[in-house]
């Protein structure tokens, strides 16, 4: 995958008129894979038991409406059995698919087989490995992760031991975020991970993979998960000592993440953008369709601390 450029995004006009122009003419002439004027478009998640995944579909919905598309929806619920199955119903249903991967490697063989079917690839947040992709949208996870390590150096005082919740294994975002973790940390030398285990991006596992890690790790200062939702589950097994005797620094600045920084029990979240990844992940697949050079798209993402969170309740 070549790396992430920055560049100015379209304004959903000037995408809107040429949808009008060119989509629309092309497929009276041809129809598209779903038997209407309009362009199909599946997004494919890998669920929508997670609030980002709720706010990234909803931006996609809402961009898919101002310009026209038909955007089909399925929820692979972290199953990638089910998710390849989806991906094959989307293979003649489709005129573009947009893959919202639930391991990065498993969707392969889904992946070539719409590659093989003519059907343009968008990828969004999180990769899609031995596969054309004709656009990756996603935040920079790697820069994140750096970010994330930072603010919870800080926030303990440059020193002790942390523990590390990861999020689904085989994932890109848990893999970048995780060597940008790494990176962070290597500023620190007297930061010590004593312990590191999955918890699959989930609030439950997280709950009981915390209260595991910390009766065997009882000096334990930080904790880093992946995203806010382990963030907030290891909140829940730390109980009053949230925030005074362990810092908590998460990812991705869902309402709740926020909501507990707010609250002082959570230190620091990496806020992603969700509904700009959806949007614009619908952008790219209107672009492929019109052979205009899909391209990858970065998000940018921001630390957010009690300094600043007043800046994400507005």
């Amino acid at each position: 995958m070549a790396p992430f450029t920055w560049r100015k995004v379209a304004s959903v006009a000037a995408i809107a008129a040429l949808v009008s122009v060119g989509l629309t003419a092309c497929n009276r002439d041809s129809g598209s894979a779903g038997g209407s004027d309009r362009p199909t478009v599946v997004l494919s998640l890998s669920t929508l038991n997670n609030p980002f995944f709720i706010e990234l579909r909803d931006g996609a919905q809402a961009e898919a409406d101002e310009l026209g598309v038909e955007l089909q929806i399925t929820d692979a619920q972290n199953d990638s059995a089910t998710q390849a199955n989806q991906l094959a119903t989307a293979a003649t249903t489709a005129d573009a698919v947009i893959i919202n991967a639930v391991d990065s490697d498993a969707v392969s063989s889904s992946a070539v087989a719409l590659n093989e079917a003519g059907k343009p690839i968008v990828a969004v947040d999180r990769a899609v490995n031995g596969a054309d992709v004709a656009s990756f949208v996603a935040s920079d996870n790697v820069a994140g992760g750096e970010q994330a390590a930072i603010a919870l150096a800080e926030a303990i005082g440059g020193t002790g031991q942390v523990i590390v919740l990861q999020g689904v294994a085989g994932t890109s975002a848990s893999r970048d975020r995780g060597e940008g973790f790494q990176k962070g940390l290597a500023a620190y030398p007297d930061i010590t991970v004593v312990a590191t285990q999955t918890a699959n991006f989930d609030r439950a596992q997280a709950l009981d993979v915390t209260t595991n890690l910390l009766q065997a790790n009882p000096g334990v200062v930080g904790i880093f998960a992946e995203n806010d939702e382990m963030g907030l589950g290891a909140i829940q097994a730390l109980g009053s000592r949230a925030g005074t005797d362990v810092k908590v620094a998460a990812f991705d600045g869902t309402a709740d993440g926020i909501a507990a920084i707010e609250a002082g029990t959570m230190t620091s979240t990496i806020a992603q953008q969700p509904a700009q990844l959806g949007s614009l992940a619908v952008q790219q697949a209107v672009k492929a369709l019109r052979g205009e050079g899909a391209a990858d798209e970065a998000v940018e993402v921001i630390t957010v601390t009690a300094d600043n969170v007043g800046d994400f309740t507005k």
